[in-house]
């Protein structure tokens, strides 16, 4: 199935073909068929045909002619009389005022008037608009009385058509023959606001700006002066006076957006000159703002200076614009002549303000709708472009990570590798820094520098099927051993054989133990015969392993180093390759980073992805080839006791810190009473919260109950609030499983310096984690602590005072409810013992739950009814009796010393807590008891 399924051509050739008959049918029929529309809207019809006298202020008169413009100076008013005819029976007269106040008297009467003075908030002026006076076929024959008042020397004395009729089709003949460009505007309103919108999110969506966004500025404030200019906007608009006074503002702001535009559209190259211009126009809109607020002068009468400003941003726009041309900039010709195209509409329609009452705007509508469309198909093209190139970014992108993804993978595998042997580790790193500083020394380029750098990460690849007891054997190997370690640089160039991603590699996997004079291994290869990598690498490894302390030496000395490699320069090593060497540490310029960071890579790999899959298969089979001897606990997913305990004392060698041994509480009593699963879930959830810690601890499972963390570089408050954090964790997690409620978590805790050994920190640990155990379980303790109480050795003798004190707090309780069946069955015997001995009574009392017939408990009813029994039991039995839980669902109490009588009021003392507690009337209590002497 095709996933870019379209119409067939022919289909679509077909719909093109009638379309375009249908719209040249629809014109052809416009321009010649029969005129529809009705006669009497024709500008014959509707024009006042009277004649009009003028009177002026002086008393005297004057005929005058309508349409045209008479010498009245500003602030006068202009009275103009007519009569109406005899035969008259229209029902409007309208005249168009031009920044007047218009007012219309019939017979002396004032039937009509326009003054915006009471409802603008600024400016001299009304607005202009058509003005339209009631009449009826009664006013025939009267007087009319026209009144024209501005307060603007350019349009005084401006009287404009009179028309009658109705004012329906006075409107129609207004929109016949000024609606072109009123459409136009609204059209361009309309696009001007989508442009913006559209180019606002592309620069969101390609983190760029487009010169469209600045366009559509310019279009939308082009739309906003052809409406303040339309002849049609009081139609539209019911205050027409704030859309005048928005039209001067636009064209003072219209330079600073013809601005933008330009310098986005020519990248900023005349960014200084667009500039100047913008600051300019900004300086000059809020002068005539203020002045126009102040009523000082009208943006009509400051216009001509916004207008000079326009002419110049136009102006310096056509002058970058062929400068561009002639440089070659220019690369869409349609751009170029659509833009000076605008500019000649703007120029034009500006000029025509001063040779006309008013303008329309057509021109330069007309030109910003050219415009629009070749900046459409500029900004497409310009998306296609970027898109293309993003797409070029992309895929640049990925294969970079990918080869740094794949070289960082190679290296941390051979850090791994080298991780094996503590003495070892980050032994590849400091080879591939050391060689490259010999090859900067040699002269290589960055590119070669960095290949040899990656090379000499994987030169030790081979070790990862070496066994471990060889790798890390803490004496001198056998000469058995040595055959079986040089095995590692043929192992090494067998992995690295189908990659092509790093140049040479295998030949330094497979040549580094070389020698120059024929001694060296696997080949024997001698002088120049051992690829270049090889040789550079060769030094750079038998210095760093000279350096480096070994589990059977401690590091050699820089003059010791030194005169090793000077005597074995020509014999093991290439003598010019030493010998610069030999000069860099007599200069001390031997110097490496030790953060190991991954340096950038150019972009000259192919087929990476096949060749890393290669890779890490042959790795893979090569390392399931060796016994993993180091196992994981898997119940907890921690390490075993073997690999932790190792861990823990590597670690203590290298950091002070604190080592902490933990021990899950009632483990038994779990197993017991709800099953072994059960213990199981205590000790995983446990685990999980030891494991948040392990990638900066060492965590592992001792066995059974106990666990052994060793925290390094922490302060005492930081391992406080460690320990705390899992008690509490665990504290709320098991509220939510009622089968490990009986849990907590017990831990002892030593401070370890740097270098302690291992196993007097573990004795001291285990010996606090005693004492909190001895001292009411589910908290921890400090060994350090134990000393500063002198409780260390408690049990000894040497302070029976705190023994006693610590034997009274860990045995205080009500009722024994911590003992297990186990303790319980001791102390059963022990009280036995005594009742035959000392005569005494003892009772042995069975409490019972149980579910009542035809009814159902959930577990955790169940389990919430065996908590408020037993703490019934904890408040109404005295201290000198037992008590344990036996089984799920049943209690056993041991009184000591009772009256039998006196049992049932026990009992029901019991129950009668307990019933307040629980309130659970499906769980039936009872009990039954004997005597201990009853056998």
């Amino acid at each position: 199935m095709k996933n870019n399924y379209t119409v067939s051509s022919r289909k679509r050739f077909l719909f093109y073909i009638l379309m375009i008959l249908s719209l040249l049918c629809i014109m052809a029929l416009q321009f010649f068929g029969q005129n529809e529309r009705d006669g009497n809207t024709t500008e014959k019809n509707l024009i006042y045909q009277g004649t009009f006298t003028w009177q002026k202020s002086d008393g005297s008169s004057e005929k005058i002619s309508v349409p045209g413009q008479y010498d009245v100076k500003a602030k006068d008013t202009m009275t103009i009389l007519t009569r109406l005819p005899e035969d008259y029976h229209e029902n409007t007269l309208a005249i168009r005022s031009s920044l007047q106040s218009v007012r219309f008297y019939v017979d002396g009467e004032l039937r009509m008037e326009y003054d915006t003075s009471g409802t603008r908030l600024v400016g001299k002026n009304s607005a202009s608009c058509y003005v339209f006076c009631p009449t009826s076929e009664d006013d025939a024959g009267k007087e009319v009385r026209i009144e024209l008042t501005t307060n603007t020397a350019k349009y005084s004395g401006v009287v404009n058509t009179v028309y009658c009729g109705d004012e329906a089709a006075i409107w129609g003949y207004l929109f016949q023959t000024y609606g072109l460009e009123t459409v136009i505007a609204l059209f361009l309103l309309f696009a001007g606001i989508i442009t913006i919108i559209f180019g606002f999110s592309l620069g969101i969506a390609y983190q760029t700006k487009f010169d469209m966004e600045y366009l559509g500025w310019c279009v939308f404030m082009v739309a906003i002066w052809m409406l303040g200019e339309s002849k049609m906007r009081q139609l539209f608009f019911p205050n027409p006076s704030a859309l005048a006074t928005l039209c001067f503002v636009m064209i003072m702001l219209s330079p600073i957006a013809i601005g933008y535009y330009m310098d986005t559209l020519q990248k900023g190259r005349y960014r200084k000159v667009f500039g100047v211009v913008e600051s300019i126009a900004f300086l000059n809109a809020l002068i005539c703002s203020a002045l126009h607020i102040l009523g000082i002068a009208d943006y009509i009468e400051t216009l001509p200076v916004a207008h000079v400003i326009l002419a110049g941003s136009v102006l310096i726009g056509f002058i970058t614009m062929v400068c561009d041309l002639k440089r070659g900039y220019v690369s869409e010709k349609y751009t170029f002549f659509s833009i000076i195209l605008a500019m000649i509409a703007i120029i034009a329609e500006s000029s025509l303000v001063y040779f006309r009452v008013s303008a329309s705007g057509i021109f330069i509508g007309i030109g910003m709708i050219i415009l629009l469309c070749t900046n459409l198909l500029k900004t497409i093209k310009n998306i296609q472009k970027v898109e293309s190139r993003r797409q070029r970014a992309e895929l640049n992108k990925r294969r970079k990570q990918m080869e740094t993804m794949s070289l960082q993978m190679m290296r941390t595998l051979s850090t791994t590798i080298e991780a094996k042997d503590e003495y070892t580790r980050g032994h590849s790193y400091r080879v591939a820094e050391y060689a490259a500083l010999i090859a900067e020394e040699l002269g290589w380029d960055k590119k070669e520098i960095r290949n040899l750098k990656n090379a000499a990460h994987l030169h030790d690849i081979g070790k990862i099927g070496i066994p471990d007891n060889i790798l890390n054997r803490p004496t001198r190997l056998t000469e058995e051993e040595f055959q079986v370690i040089k095995e590692h640089t043929v192992i090494g160039a067998e992995i690295l054989k189908n990659i092509t991603l790093i140049d040479h590699v295998k030949e330094v996997a497979r040549s580094h133990h070389e020698r120059y004079d024929g001694m060296g291994y696997p080949d024997g290869l001698k002088g120049e015969e051992i690829p270049l990598y090889a040789r550079v690498i060769a030094i750079a490894d038998c210095y760093d392993a000279m350096k480096s302390r070994r589990i059977y030496r401690n590091p050699l000395g820089d003059e010791v180093i030194y005169n090793e490699i000077s005597r074995n320069c020509g014999s093991q090593f290439d003598p010019k390759i030493a010998g610069v060497f030999l000069k860099m540490l007599n200069e001390g310029r031997v110097v490496i980073r030790e953060d190991g960071k991954l340096a950038d890579k150019e972009d000259n790999l192919l087929n990476m992805e096949a060749e890393i899959e290669k890779f890490i298969s042959t790795v893979m089979i090569t390392m399931k080839t060796q016994e993993d001897s180091e196992g994981f606990d898997f119940l907890t997913g921690l390490p075993m006791r073997n690999r932790g305990e190792k861990l823990a004392a590597q670690f203590m060698q290298q950091d002070s810190g604190y080592l902490v041994f933990l021990d899950m509480d009632n483990l038994k009593k779990m197993n017991d009473l709800y099953g072994h699963k059960a213990g199981d879930r205590a000790l995983k959830l446990l685990g999980s919260f030891l494991m948040e810690y392990a990638h900066h601890s060492v965590v592992c499972r001792l066995g059974g109950d106990e666990f052994l963390m060793f925290v390094p570089n922490v302060s005492k408050e930081k391992i406080t609030e460690i320990v705390t954090e899992i008690q509490e964790k665990f504290e709320q997690s098991k509220e939510k499983d009622v089968a490990i409620r009986c849990a907590s978590v017990s831990a002892g805790i030593c401070e370890v310096n740097k270098g302690d050994p291992f196993e007097e920190c573990y004795s001291k640990a285990d010996k606090a984690l005693y004492y909190v155990k001895q001292n009411g379980k589910g908290s921890f303790f400090f060994y350090q602590q134990m000393e500063g109480e002198k409780t260390v050795g408690y049990g000894t003798g040497k302070d029976l005072a705190l023994v006693s004190k610590a034997l009274s707090a860990s045995g205080d309780y009500s009722g024994a409810l911590e003992l297990d069946y186990r303790e319980f069955a001791k102390i059963y015997e022990y009280m036995n013992s005594m009742e035959k001995r000392y005569k005494c009574h003892c009772y042995l009392v069975m409490v019972t739950l149980e579910t009542e017939a035809d009814s159902a408990s959930n577990i955790e009813d169940i389990e919430f009814a065996l908590e408020c029994m037993e703490q019934a039991i904890r408040q109404k039995i005295r201290k000198v009796d037992v008590c344990t839980r036996y089984s799920s669902m049943q209690y056993l109490i041991i009184l000591f010393e009772a009256d039998e009588k006196r049992i049932p009021n026990i009992m029901e003392r019991i129950f009668g807590q307990y019933r307040e507690q629980c309130g659970k009337k499906n769980l039936l209590s009872n009990y039954d008891y004997m005597s201990m002497t009853e056998k």
